[in-house]
């Protein structure tokens, strides 16, 4: 597997009320990796992933990422930069008065696909993550693995090139987060690249991969499940 770069942070400085969070950061994803973003809270770790899909903007440096020079789009080219993204939150955010299948679909019809397009892309998606069989559920009557399962889905939809993971499995229990680890590992030896936000170091441990962590604005290379 190609290992060119999907993601690059080229001296990416990033600075509140006059503190640096990010200092002079340099950071690349390969093209079909999985990597594990953990540090302290407060260290800068969800700033990294907003800069990556232009939610923040560096004070210096630049971000490229799933073949977008980020830091030089225009304001009207970011939705298009996003759709290359899939990103999955911590706390869901499904609709709650829309069913499994039209959350999914949601993410399809703000792009313009076809009806029939969007019925054969959003049954493979819930198919992909296990659940075919609730799509016509509300998000209200699913456990919390399978909120999240049903997020994975939305993001796969657009078939992004790289998944942004913000806690994924941080309002779960310990067997429901084994099973949505499980479900990326999947999804990342299909080839997409996984950058993954988390402060379960079980997990790391557990699931093994590219360990990268944010001391002081600086990532340091971790040895994988060494945490």
């Amino acid at each position: 597997m190609s290992q060119e770069p999907v993601i690059e942070f080229r001296n990416v400085t990033v600075r509140f009320d006059g503190k640096s969070i990010l200092e002079d950061l340099d950071f690349s994803l390969g093209n079909g990796e999985f990597c594990y973003l953990i540090g302290a809270t407060g260290s800068g770790k969800s700033s990294l992933l907003r800069l990556i899909y232009r939610d923040l903007m560096p004070d210096f440096g630049d971000v490229l990422a799933a073949g977008e020079h980020v830091t030089r789009l225009r304001e009207r080219d970011i939705p298009f930069l996003r759709r290359k993204l899939g990103i999955v939150f911590q706390d869901f955010q499904l609709l709650p008065d829309r069913s499994v299948y039209e959350n999914v679909a949601f993410a399809l019809e703000v792009t313009g696909n076809k009806r029939s397009f969007i019925r054969q892309r959003v049954l493979e998606c819930l198919a992909m993550v296990g659940l075919s069989h609730k799509h016509n559920n509300m998000p209200g009557d699913l456990s919390g693995g399978e909120q999240q399962r049903v997020v994975i889905a939305r993001a796969l939809a657009n078939e992004p090139r790289i998944m942004l993971a913000d806690e994924p499995t941080g309002n779960l229990d310990p067997e429901a987060s084994a099973s949505i680890m499980e479900l990326l590992m999947q999804i990342n030896n299909r080839g997409m690249a996984i950058l993954m936000v988390t402060h379960s170091y079980d997990l790391v441990r557990q699931f093994p991969h590219r360990t990268v962590k944010l001391v002081d604005g600086k990532l340091r290379e971790i040895a994988p499940g060494g945490v």
